[in-house]
């Protein structure tokens, strides 16, 4: 049966503590799971402890932010059974400059909002040991200040285009180089993740020419079919392995999915595990 590979929980910016997330893919018929939160050890480390739970194989993964410095954008990849010792710092790091960004945006909303307290955000973003805009927007939205999770308030607050959000602080991202060197320390699988949320097809281009790939991210609810259709022809040439996943964010979404909805195939996951399982054992003989 196949695995949903990209989901998210409390541990970043989703809704759903992660013990629960099993479960959901039990029942859609999974048999192998990532909670892949972002810049997260938490996701991590919760894998290793919990290799099956709901007879469902977890995956160890997180989702790693990096910036496109000349495209001016944000990239998203997806590391999959990385060496947890070698991703703390990067966690621990990107942990505090999001949590630094986020608090000056609270202090600022709770100027203009005065139904805005910051704790209460804290509170929901326990789990993450840092503080997402979800978090801010939930408070306002159980209230009645927003409508919705992100949709207008959430973009006169935190959008960059075509109009800064008035309270947006954003965290200093590594360079795409820097994080895809930091996954390889970690002897890690890594897959880029849903190239078209972030306009990523001509990074995409170059990255799988330079070989710095082991999969591209297809079969996700924001991706393009144009987009889809290149990745899966690059895909083929280049021997990559072909990942999907939900995306899962619970009710910290626009557009809510069950787990499950997007999927990748056995052999995919097989692939996933034999590489990573090479990588590791080479880093040992070496030692």
């Amino acid at each position: 049966m196949p695995g949903d590979l990209h989901t998210h929980t409390t541990f970043s910016d989703g809704s759903t503590p992660a013990d629960k997330l099993p479960f959901l893919a039990a029942c859609a018929g999974m048999t192998h799971l990532a909670i892949s939160d972002h810049d997260s050890i938490q996701s991590v480390r919760y894998a290793y402890a919990h290799p099956v739970q709901n007879g469902v194989h977890l995956i160890p993964a997180t989702e790693l932010t990096a910036y496109d410095y000349e495209r001016a954008h944000r990239v998203h990849l997806l590391c999959y059974w990385p060496d947890d010792c070698v991703l703390a710092d990067f966690s621990a790091m990107m942990a505090e400059r999001r949590l630094t960004a986020m608090l000056q945006s609270c202090k600022e909303l709770e100027a203009i909002c005065p139904q805005f307290r910051t704790e209460e955000a804290l509170e929901l973003a326990k789990d993450s040991g840092t503080l997402f805009k979800a978090q801010v927007m939930r408070v306002l939205w159980q209230y009645g200040l927003a409508d919705g999770m992100y949709n207008t308030v959430y973009k006169s607050l935190f959008g960059l285009k075509p109009v800064r959000g008035r309270i947006l602080h954003t965290p200093r991202y590594e360079p795409v180089d820097t994080v895809l060197d930091v996954i390889k320390a970690s002897r890690a699988v890594v897959v880029l993740a849903h190239p078209s949320v972030y306009h990523s097809m001509e990074l995409a281009r170059e990255l799988i020419a330079a070989g710095r790939l082991d999969g591209v991210e297809i079969d996700h609810p924001r991706n393009t079919p144009e987009d889809r259709a290149e990745l899966t022809r690059l895909a083929k040439e280049n021997g990559l392995i072909v990942t999907g996943g939900t995306d899962y964010h619970g009710i910290n979404t626009v557009t809510p999915r069950p787990v499950g909805a997007f999927t990748t195939s056995d052999e995919m996951i097989a692939r996933i595990g034999d590489i990573a399982k090479a990588r590791k054992s080479t880093y040992k003989r070496q030692k």
